[in-house]
């Protein structure tokens, strides 16, 4: 089944050239079925970029799903072009008395904020807040995990020595939860963040389960017991080139960085870097639409019952 979007939308002719299976909303709207609602708060800079990293992995589902882009009203982005925001995205006011499936709040370069010193924090808090009672399943992504995980949960975010940064090792710790099903039991993911978590703070939160974690790169994949909160310490959604962007754009602005680990070949930024996590990022996504937001959400999402702590 395929994944609903404009076909405007600058993800659209690339997913088809890549022979992902997009459909228009007005082709989708003759087709007697309830496509799953995903909603997509992007506060990446790069807006197109992770458009499309996004929407090429709920493409990979058998089920119909259609994506909702959100904005913050509180910051403007500064990399996107007006007119694409005014075109493709909503704020929240304008979704706040609807009803998602899904929701996946992206990351943001701001670990050297303090979440208070964020313009946009008491925005984001309030989104927080809403997928409680109108959202089956939210899944954070890196600095969304590590605001998510602050805001829900009080575990503090911990500045690192150094960028995170590159391909890391990890290893499944609960091969029975239905998000990890069919994981390899080592696992490779793209890591870019300067913030880790305190980890006797996630020990200490009886709410919280650890799925999957790196001896380097720490947990990467944590979720409640219910699934209706996942929280992804890291970027599974990246493309091949990604972290080469990241690392010749630091370069070209003279910034310290180091060459992203486990990435190039021999270390070698003139060589093909190598992709190797991307299949078990497209399983994250299938796995969390089939079993936490396809087989329990209620048809009629009116009856959507809130999220009990």
């Amino acid at each position: 089944m395929p994944l609903i979007i404009p076909k405007e939308l600058p993800a659209y002719d690339e997913l088809s050239r890549e022979n992902v299976f997009v459909m228009h909303r007005e082709r989708a709207q003759s087709q007697n079925i309830r496509p799953l609602r995903i909603l997509i708060l992007n506060l990446m800079p790069t807006k197109i970029v992770t458009e499309t990293q996004l929407a090429r992995l709920l493409a990979n589902s058998p089920l119909q799903v259609q994506i909702t882009l959100l904005k913050t009203a509180t910051h403007d982005a500064s990399h996107t072009s007006p007119e694409h925001m005014q075109a493709f995205y909503k704020t929240f006011d304008e979704i706040k008395n609807e009803r998602f499936d899904g929701m996946i709040i992206t990351g943001a370069p701001l670990e050297d904020l303090d979440y208070q010193d964020v313009d946009y924090w008491d925005e984001l808090c309030t989104i927080m807040d809403y997928t409680k009672k109108n959202v089956y399943s939210t899944i954070h992504l890196c600095w969304g995990a590590l605001a998510g995980l602050y805001y829900h949960f009080g575990i503090p975010t911990v500045h690192l020595p150094q960028k995170m940064f590159g391909v890391f090792e990890h290893r499944v710790t609960r091969p029975s939860n239905p998000l990890v099903r069919g994981f390899d039991e080592v696992f490779y993911a793209p890591h870019s963040r300067w913030a880790g978590l305190d980890r006797a703070a996630i020990d200490a939160c009886p709410d919280l389960r650890i799925l999957a974690e790196s001896d380097v790169a720490g947990p990467m994949l944590l979720s409640t017991e219910s699934g209706r909160q996942i929280f992804v310490i890291g970027h599974p959604e990246y493309d091949k080139y990604t972290l080469d962007a990241e690392y010749k754009r630091d370069v070209a602005a003279g910034k310290p960085i180091n060459i992203p680990c486990n990435y190039y070949p021999d270390d070698d930024p003139s060589r093909d870097p190598l992709f190797r996590w991307r299949a078990h990022g497209y399983l994250l996504y299938t796995n969390w639409l089939n079993y936490y937001v396809y087989q329990d959400t209620p048809y009629d999402l009116s009856q959507l019952e809130a999220l009990k702590k």
